[in-house]
């Protein structure tokens, strides 16, 4: 009888490394985690990216000359925002990668795939604000491929998982409620503002911020306004994704410590650039801050009653 360790693989590569489909989402998270840290900190340091600045005519010190430098960290304010929701998305599809999806449950795999349609979709936004975003554009050319073969390969996932019960009748029942209306708020947020981004592009908090009519500021550049509109569009779609996870896992999802800690991670990534960043720039308008003020409230009471309402050894298979 033949050795069956001395039988060499015959696997491609390629084979190899996608495995499953697994590895090649995880990849994809991986991507998008990288993606979200390098935003928040190229837009910290004040800089447009080169492709914005050949499109201005600008570079970011001669933005912010301009209306006492607010127009920059307005864009500042958006693109950090971004990064964030981008690390927040990350931190869920590796949890349902690792945990559900692995575990064949098949709700893990439609929801990944809803997640990412929808982030997916909102590159096209882009024609709604005239801005081809060329970085942008190569980034979801990467990401694609990873993510549909990887849902490709992960096709198996069969496993029927009903839906978790809400009910308000206890500690953890009330918290996933709570956290399943966050993020069905937050899909609801980012839809708006990805509209708002591909029409108007600002609301009257953000020019009283500014201090400068939408008028002004189209003056200064000639493809300002698109560029601005192409920010605000990209978040809100970015955001509307990570609401399609959340909902999927709040309602489908089995307690367990890896989900909480990874909501924690998401939605310190998540408020804490979204709304951190506004102190930072001066953007404190009430009206405009109450709704992210209200959605992390909400999501820190549920994500505390649903963690310690849980008991310990619930999901620990």
């Amino acid at each position: 009888m033949s050795d069956p360790a001395a039988t060499p693989d015959q696997r491609g590569l390629f084979d190899a490394l996608a495995d499953d489909g697994r590895s090649l989402l995880l990849l994809a998270a991986a991507f998008l985690a990288g993606c979200g840290l390098f935003g928040i900190m190229q837009a910290s340091t004040g800089h447009l990216l080169p492709h914005d600045t050949a499109s201005l005519k600008m570079t970011g010190t001669d933005l912010c000359a301009v209306a006492d430098c607010r127009i920059l960290h307005f864009m500042i304010h958006d693109r950090v925002s971004f990064g964030g929701v981008l690390v927040a998305i990350a931190s869920v599809y590796t949890w349902l990668v690792l945990f559900p999806l692995a575990a064949g449950e098949s709700w893990a795999w439609w929801t990944l795939a809803a997640s990412g349609a929808t982030g997916f979709a909102s590159f096209l936004a882009y024609l709604g604000t005239g801005y081809l975003d060329s970085w942008h554009g190569i980034a979801t050319l990467c990401l694609l491929p990873l993510v549909a073969v990887g849902l490709f390969r992960t096709r198996w996932a069969r496993a029927t998982v009903p839906p978790m019960p809400l009910c308000l009748h206890d500690a953890a029942g009330a918290g996933r409620t709570l956290l399943l209306l966050c993020a069905v708020g937050i899909a609801a947020a980012g839809t708006v503002i990805t509209a708002v981004g591909m029409t108007i592009v600002f609301v009257p908090q953000d020019l009283e911020f500014i201090g400068w009519s939408r008028d002004a500021i189209a003056a200064v550049a000639e493809r300002l306004i698109p560029v601005i509109a192409h920010d605000r569009a990209g978040f809100g779609g970015a955001l509307a994704s990570f609401g399609v996870a959340m909902a999927g896992c709040m309602r489908y999802a089995r307690p367990g410590r890896a989900l909480w800690q990874t909501l924690g991670i998401a939605g310190t990534a998540g408020f804490g650039t979204a709304v951190g960043v506004h102190p930072a720039i001066g953007y404190l308008d009430p009206v405009h801050l109450a709704p992210a003020i209200l959605a992390c409230v909400l999501f820190g009471a549920g994500l505390v009653s649903a963690t310690l309402g849980s008991s310990p050894d619930v999901g620990a298979k």
